[in-house]
């Protein structure tokens, strides 16, 4: 593994740095994001900005990653871990592969569990509907989609304006937000529209 050239690409959807860690609160969040996401590697031994420290304590850092694994994500994650030497400091490698039991959740401060997904170089709270789309993803279940009028005026609108955020498809045909997800859930798994997530917005476009 060429550490060097993973630095450089730098920090991003699959990817995060972190000196030492501290929190296993944290650490849970961006584990869980990768879990959720297409999976992802931490390295322990790195600083933001990209420059290698090295690891002081191995054995601390394995235990403060496994616990965050265990007990502060809901269901547990299995970390790999790899140990790369570079000018002679170790750096701790830890993969999270894409999960099948999506969604996984993360425990807060606040004693709350919630669901992370991967936005760039950041972990962002999910949606609910990002969670419900994780639910049925993972399962074997498929999505019937029934063509109503409120599916048409949708895909009618995308064909226009391109994309739509929860909020308008609600008042462009006054529906209620529930149902309203639910419509964007099932058009997301049936593959017709894409959701993106960004730290600041939902929306949604055909694809």
């Amino acid at each position: 593994m060429n550490i060097k050239k993973l630095i450089f690409e730098g920090e991003g959807v699959s990817l995060d740095f972190k000196k030492t860690i501290s929190s296993c609160e944290k650490i849970a969040r961006t584990m869980v994001s990768f879990a959720n996401n297409k999976g992802g590697r931490l390295l322990i031994g790195v600083a933001d900005d990209g420059a290698i420290k090295g690891v002081k304590s191995e054995d601390e850092e394995r235990y403060m990653i496994t616990r965050a694994c265990h007990f502060f994500s809901r269901p547990a994650l299995e970390p790999e871990f790899e140990e790369v030497y570079v000018d002679d400091k170790l750096v701790l490698v830890v993969n999270i592969p894409e999960s099948t039991l999506k969604p996984h959740y993360a425990l807060a401060e606040d004693g709350k569990w919630w669901v992370y997904v991967r936005v760039k170089d950041k972990s962002v709270l999910a949606s609910k509907i990002v969670v419900d789309v994780l639910k049925h993803s993972s399962s074997d279940k498929g999505v019937l989609i029934e063509y109503s009028d409120n599916e048409r005026s949708l895909l009618a609108y995308l064909e226009k304006s391109n994309r739509i955020t929860v909020k308008e498809f609600c008042q462009l045909l006054n529906l209620t937000r529930k149902r309203a997800q639910r419509i964007l859930v099932d058009l997301v798994l049936s593959g017709i529209i894409r959701i993106h997530t960004t730290e600041k917005e939902e929306y949604y476009t055909a694809i």
